[in-house]
């Protein structure tokens, strides 16, 4: 794939004027080349993510990590946890009390206390990892109970929709659990971040509360599915 530098600097400029500081611009990187990534910081970019460990683990000595923070967004295996652990300062996709344990586990190892997202299944949707909607106020209690893990917020990806603000209803329902969450904590001052919103309805998202968009395509073009 030929990517266009000065499409991708007006794109970031763009999006960031729309953003109007409402939320955080990360910038989902999922085949995106190392220099593209850093020309990415050289526009202004300071956060991005990666959906895949070995891919992750290629880049991370090539991309300028002074200048960029690092995320995990992408659907992760506990096998792989311990590749990861180091090198990334949010892990927005905790799905399963078994990964949690197996971050919790790793992060200890670490010496570190490793932020997370839990990951909402919105739409309760079979082909989706997430914890389903129902079980949120459980499972914040189990991962609060975890000594080397600090609960961030929450995440989710609702169903493809045909028109940028058609998951207006699914971003209303989980900010309005997202505020729940954050008033029924009382040492809520770390749960602070929403992550939901990509390429296609990510102004939806901010309009509904979110302060932590996920844009790829919108930025670097559409991938090269090959």
């Amino acid at each position: 794939m030929i990517y266009d530098k000065a499409l991708i600097k007006s794109n970031i400029e763009r999006i960031t004027k729309e953003l109007a500081s409402r939320a955080t611009l990360l910038a989902a990187t999922k085949t995106v080349p190392p220099d593209i990534i850093n020309h990415a910081a050289d526009c202004g970019i300071r956060v991005v993510g990666e959906n895949r460990v070995n891919e992750l683990m290629e880049k991370y000595g090539q991309i300028d990590r002074e200048r960029l923070e690092l995320h995990f967004i992408g659907h992760l295996q506990t096998n792989k946890v311990k590749y990861i652990i180091d090198k990334v300062s949010l892990i927005h996709s905790v799905d399963s009390l078994r990964l949690a344990q197996e971050i919790d586990r790793q992060a200890y190892k670490a010496g570190k206390r490793m932020d997370v997202l839990i990951e909402v299944n919105i739409a309760n949707e079979p082909t989706k990892s997430g914890i389903l909607f129902e079980e949120i106020d459980e499972f914040v209690g189990k991962i609060r109970s975890f000594d080397n893990l600090r609960l961030r917020g929450l995440m989710s990806i609702p169903p493809k929709s045909e028109n940028s603000y058609g998951n207006s209803v699914y971003f209303k329902k989980i900010s309005k659990k997202f505020i729940d969450i954050s008033h029924k904590i009382v040492d809520n001052d770390t749960i602070g971040l929403l992550s939901i919103g990509m390429s296609g309805d990510y102004m939806s998202a901010v309009e509904n509360g979110s302060n932590l968009v996920r844009i790829g395509s919108a930025i670097f073009g559409e991938r090269d599915r090959q």
